[in-house]
């Protein structure tokens, strides 16, 4: 189980390694920028990983997928990265330390925790990511301000019951046979980035709101 947790965690330290790279490669070269392909291309690389067998044989091409994925994913907060650091610069390394507490508590909460409770977390956490599609999708045409500060800091906290479900849910599949590491790592890199996305989102509009202010 320690040997199975430990690949899992080290193919998420890889997959970060490679959305900072895609970050990177939007903001800063002119290879590649965000944008609709870039949507698709991940989309792309998670369903190749999803239909290539996990066996030893494909274990070296469902880790290219992943980084792949990983990559294309961080390329696709360029956009959202550009507008933090027009904002001010600090709140980047801000939002990715932020992110890391984040996580690394949860997780290792979540580890640590022997009775498997956070599994029952499931029903009520996609309860509650239908209920934010729904205030989304009513702030489209109400464009209010207080709904989008509802719906930005319950995403925020639904992603942390996300860590502690689905870090839970791989020791659980572990224990039932499941060793694929590659892809129970994709649930735990997609809480990271979501959790990193909208801790940039809230860091911004409260340096924005405070410059305005200011002003």
């Amino acid at each position: 189980m320690k040997k199975h947790v430990k690949k899992v965690y080290s193919t998420l330290a890889i997959a970060m390694l490679a959305a900072t790279a895609g970050a990177y490669i939007h903001m800063f070269t002119n290879l590649m920028q965000a944008g609709l392909l870039t949507v698709l291309g991940s989309l792309g690389m998670l369903a190749l990983l999803s239909f290539t067998p996990h066996n030893s044989k494909n274990e070296g091409k469902r880790l290219a997928y992943l980084m792949g994925f990983a990559a294309l994913t961080g390329m696709g907060l360029g956009p959202l990265l550009d507008m933090a650091i027009r904002i001010e610069p600090s709140i980047v390394p801000t939002a990715l330390l932020g992110t890391f507490v984040i996580f690394g508590c949860f997780s290792i909460s979540a580890l640590l925790c022997d009775n498997r409770q956070w599994l029952y977390l499931g029903g009520f956490l996609m309860s509650g990511l239908s209920w934010m599609l729904m205030l989304t999708l009513m702030n489209i045409f109400f464009r209010s301000q207080l709904l989008f500060q509802v719906e930005l800091y319950l995403g925020l906290a639904l992603m942390c019951g996300f860590v502690l479900y689905d870090t839970q849910m791989v020791v659980e599949k572990r224990r039932r046979g499941d060793d694929d590491y590659i892809w129970h790592c994709v649930d735990l890199f997609i809480d990271m980035v979501n959790i990193f996305r909208r801790l940039l989102i809230i860091l911004s509009s409260r340096e924005d709101n405070k410059k305005k202010r200011s002003n």
